[in-house]
Formats: structure tokens, C-alpha cells, sequence
């Protein structure tokens, strides 16, 4: 990843993603499980396509203006190849298939990984290269991410299948605005791995898989409950929570660029995920579990987790970003 950072030139990016593709592969299938085996199978082909088709787009650019610097994409069919490369890396829409797969048949610590650490490389690219983009290929990608992420996410039992839509509905929203004004992409991008790191940690350190285990939280302990039911209101970008400090942002600049309907639109697509956010609220909070446990020592937070997790739940629940202005 760091290397894919700090690259000026199309092969050593390529190389940098090379890399990071084949070391996770291992920490993919690291369960003897064939599905685990089969979730790194599904990662390897769609990675190493979108890692031909991104060499082959930055060897057109070079063999047509003779430049292989990252910010040199100037050929417009190279340009809209490596998007296409890009938001395969990525797992948005409509290349997203794969994502949702391989988080099932991962650990949760490795679907952490999947949706936050490996969505770097192919971001700084993308940003990188934002002023040669056409916006308007962008703002169908994440539309089409926001509406499918929001819509997958629907009837999903499965909480690593729910956080990759949930994933693929951010992604959307990057994506949208990643053309127009790069900086609130990342911002969002990096907001996005601030909400969902402490929730994936909660959901490892109580091993919930499934919204059936996560109901019989609130038995064991009730402050987790809470902050899993905060989290996943931030993540739906609800006031006065960080998740909904981004939203904000992106909808504010398309509006700036004269683009109401489309941030309209995104609006309200983006219903569609707080519909399932709101269903997982629902049954944390106000479904009352069958059982009470007896010993008041049943569960202890594991303290290497716990920091990290008291770390970045505050800066995931609590609008710091416009702190500022509330103070002014």
C-alpha cells in the first residue's frame, strides 16, 4: 500500500497493488475451510484482472503521449480503462460482486482488513488522477454503488455480507464526488474506516456473525450494545453523528456544481441503507433478549482491542470535524 502511495510511475503502482494483492491472499485463507479457500479464489481472479486492465490502460496512455507519470493519464480511453481498474480494486458498483463473497467466507478481523486497508491503494490513485476523470462517469459509478449497496443490504442476516454493502454504498458515495471536489472524497473514505473499525472490533470481541448473536449482546454487556447502536447510526449518516458530517460535504458541493438532481437522488437512495442500519438497531436495542445471565462476569472487552476501540469510538460518534463552528 505504501509503496502504491508514493508512486510517480504506472508500473511501480501496479507493482505496489501486485503486492498487497498477493500477501492478503494467505490471511484470506488462512481458515482450512473451503470457503474461506474459495473467498480467496474469487479475490485473486477479479484482483488480478482489474490488475491487467489497469496495466494495459497506463500502457496505452504511455505508448500515445510517452509518459508514465500517474498524473499523465491524459488519453481519454486509458482514463476510463483505469477507472474501470480502479472500482474493480475498490468493489464498487458494477463490479462489486465479488466483495460481499469475499467477506463471508472471511474472518471478521480480514473483512475489517478488506473494506478499510485495502480500499488505500486504489483510492489514492483515483485521486491522483481526479482532474482527468469525466465527472460524469463517476457520478453514474456511485450512483449506481449507492443504490446497490443500499438495496443488497436488504434481507441480509449475515453482518459481514450487511458491512460489505454498507461498504459498497460508501464506496458510492466517494465516487460521486472523487471528480469534483477530491478532498471531501477522502475525507468521507477516511471517516468511513473511522466508524467501521471500532464496529467491526465490537463485533470480534463479542463474536457476533449474524443479527441472531448480535440481539443477545445487550444481556452481557449493555454499553456495548449502545455504542454498536450509535455506530451504526453514524455509519448512517444521521445528525449530530460524524457519519453525517461527509454526507453533508458531498451533497453541499454537487449542489455548488449545479448538479441538485443527482445529489437529490443520492439522498434518497442512501434511505435505502438506513432502512437496514435502522432494522439492526431495531433488534440491538428495543427487541428484548429471552435469556438473562446469572453471573455478572460473563464477558470482558480483550485490552489490546479495547484501546483501539475506545480510540476511535469517539472520533466515530462525535461530530468533531464541526466542532469549530459550533464553538464560533
Amino acid at each position: 500500500t505504501l509503496t502504491v502511495t508514493s508512486a510517480n510511475h504506472w508500473v511501480t503502482a501496479w507493482l505496489g497493488l501486485e503486492l498487497n494483492m498477493i500477501s492478503i491472499l494467505p490471511v484470506i485463507a488462512k481458515q482450512k475451510h473451503p470457503r474461506s479457500t474459495e473467498a480467496a479464489t474469487k479475490y485473486f481472479l477479479t484482483q488480478a484482472t482489474a490488475s491487467a486492465l489497469m496495466l494495459f490502460a497506463s500502457t496505452i496512455n504511455a505508448w500515445q503521449t510517452g509518459s508514465w507519470n500517474i498524473m499523465q493519464l491524459n488519453n481519454k480511453l486509458s482514463c476510463i480503462l483505469m477507472i474501470a481498474a480502479l472500482t474493480m480494486k475498490m468493489g464498487a458498483a458494477p463490479a462489486h460482486f465479488w466483495l460481499p463473497e469475499v467477506m463471508q467466507g472471511t474472518t471478521l478481523a480480514t473483512a475489517l482488513l478488506i473494506t478499510t486497508w485495502q480500499k488505500i491503494a486504489p483510492i489514492t490513485l483515483l485521486y491522483m488522477i481526479s482532474n482527468h476523470i469525466e465527472p460524469i462517469i463517476t457520478l453514474s459509478i456511485g450512483l449506481l454503488s449507492i443504490l446497490v449497496g443500499g438495496w443488497g443490504g436488504f434481507n441480509q442476516t449475515q453482518l459481514r455480507k450487511m458491512m460489505a454493502y454498507s461498504s459498497i454504498a460508501h464506496l458510492g458515495w466517494t465516487m460521486t464526488i472523487i471528480s469534483i471536489t477530491p478532498n471531501i472524497a477522502l475525507t468521507n473514505i477516511i471517516i468511513y474506516m473511522i466508524m467501521s473499525t471500532p464496529f467491526f472490533m465490537l463485533l470480534m470481541t463479542t463474536a457476533s456473525k449474524t443479527l441472531q448473536t448480535m440481539t443477545t449482546t445487550w444481556t452481557h454487556t449493555p454499553t456495548t450494545t449502545i455504542i454498536l447502536m450509535l455506530l451504526l447510526l453514524s455509519m448512517a449518516g444521521l445528525p449530530p453523528l460524524t457519519g453525517f458530517t461527509p454526507k453533508l460535504l458531498i451533497l453541499d458541493s454537487l449542489v455548488t456544481h449545479k448538479l441538485t438532481l443527482t445529489a437529490a437522488t443520492m439522498a434518497l437512495l442512501s434511505l435505502l441503507s438506513l432502512t437496514f442500519y435502522l432494522r439492526t438497531t431495531y433488534l440491538l436495542t428495543s427487541t428484548a433478549p429471552p435469556t438473562t445471565a446469572q453471573s455478572t462476569t460473563t464477558w470482558r472487552l480483550k485490552p489490546h482491542q479495547n484501546q483501539i476501540t475506545a480510540l476511535l469510538t469517539p472520533i466515530a460518534l462525535f461530530n468533531i470535524t464541526i466542532l469549530p463552528a459550533l464553538l464560533t
